[in-house]
């Protein structure tokens, strides 16, 4: 399987810590590339981030029309039918990301997967699944999809990992109450979730920002090569 195209940035030469970071439905890599330069790193390793670009697909949701998707979405509740399929895909190949920052020398508890909205879905699904014990979970604006087969499905090395969860409250695209749900039965499951919430529709708000800066300084800090 070839790997997904990404754009990468790195905050200095020789990394020793990976953020891989997806995109939400419509977008590419490029939608929180422009949020490196914001976020407050001080104390941090050099870190490799990584924008991958979802492949096109038709989504039903938007009358079949082909766009940028991680899997296709079939109705606003986002969860009375799921893409179980596209989702398993995007999870290969998000894997595939991961083995190869692994490859580069990055430690596997050196990496943070993050996303937002549907790439929010896709780093909880994925990196909650990983063979590999990661350093953390950046989990913006979306929620955790197939939460049905969740529990059978996890797999133990990160059964620990920190989550940070943010969400809007004024949120039309994923309603509070989807991300709500995912943070309750994460937390049911003794997963550690960090929950926040901003005075935001879908969107990224500024304190969110420093939140994430924080949340990153305290996986990464340690990061040294």
């Amino acid at each position: 399987m070839s790997l997904l195209p990404c754009i990468e940035i790195e905050t200095a030469p020789h990394p020793s810590a990976s953020v891989i970071w997806m995109h939400g439905l419509g977008a590419d890599g490029n939608d929180f590339a422009g949020l490196v330069p914001e976020l407050d790193l001080a104390g941090c390793p050099p870190i490799r981030f990584v924008f991958p670009h979802a492949p096109s697909m038709p989504v039903t949701i938007n009358g079949g029309y082909r766009m940028p998707a991680w899997y296709d979405i079939f109705g606003t509740d986002l969860v009375s039918q799921q893409d179980a399929k596209g989702i398993a895909n995007s999870e290969q190949a998000i894997q595939a990301l991961i083995e190869r920052e692994i490859e580069r020398g990055v430690a596997p508890g050196h990496i943070v997967l993050a996303g937002f909205s549907q790439g929010c879905a896709m780093a909880l699904h994925t990196g909650l699944r990983c063979q590999h014990r990661l350093a953390g979970i950046v989990a913006l604006s979306g929620y955790l999809p197939l939460a049905d087969r969740f529990a059978n499905e996890r797999t133990t090395p990160n059964l620990q990992t920190p989550i940070f969860m943010a969400h809007g409250t004024t949120d039309p695209v994923v309603v509070m109450a989807r991300a709500e749900d995912s943070r309750n039965l994460l937390a049911s499951l003794g997963h550690p979730v960090q929950w926040h919430t901003y005075p935001m529709p879908h969107s990224v708000h500024p304190r969110e920002v420093a939140d994430i800066s924080a949340f990153l300084r305290r996986q990464l800090g340690n990061a040294a090569s």
